[in-house]
């Protein structure tokens, strides 16, 4: 079983992600401590730590001891329109859960990847809202960015 798995947390979105990243580029100059940036965004941290630890994850921040930075693919996210943003979205996701494991998958219905990430070794969404938490960052993060498409109950990978 695997804790550093990095995985986009259920709890983050789209908006928030380019919220954060205009907001620490514009009003920050890209570099700011934790807390400032809480203060300035008005929101609590239990709010702001989902995003900031995805951001991190999909490479568009840094987070170290408290202060984040802007990273040159977040300064160039914030900068795309929309189609190159989603497919730089789409690119950053490839490589964390769940969408690695739904694009082994290919094709597949929520119960099998839920199965297949906890045999992975995935926790995240081991919860009684486990099943609603993936379903929402399948739809929020992989069909938005185009990585995924769904079809009635079943989700499939759209060709890399």
């Amino acid at each position: 079983m695997t804790n550093l798995t990095e995985v986009v947390d259920p709890n983050s979105r789209i908006a928030d992600l380019i919220g954060l990243l205009y907001v620490l580029n514009n009003m920050f100059d890209g570099k700011a401590d934790l807390y400032m940036l809480e203060k300035e965004m008005e929101v609590d941290l239990d709010e702001l730590m989902p995003i900031v630890y995805t951001a991190s994850r999909l490479g568009f921040v840094l987070f170290e001891t408290g202060d984040l930075s802007i990273t040159s693919a977040g300064k160039d996210l914030i900068k795309a329109g929309i189609k190159t943003r989603k497919e730089m979205i789409k690119n950053s996701l490839k490589e964390i859960e769940p969408f690695k494991t739904a694009l082994s998958l290919g094709e597949f219905e929520l119960e099998k990847l839920l199965e297949t990430l906890q045999d992975n070794g995935v926790q995240t969404f081991n919860s009684p809202t486990g099943h609603h938490d993936v379903e929402l960052t399948l739809i929020e993060w992989g069909i938005y960015s185009g990585l995924l498409k769904k079809d009635g109950d079943m989700f499939l990978a759209n060709s890399l």
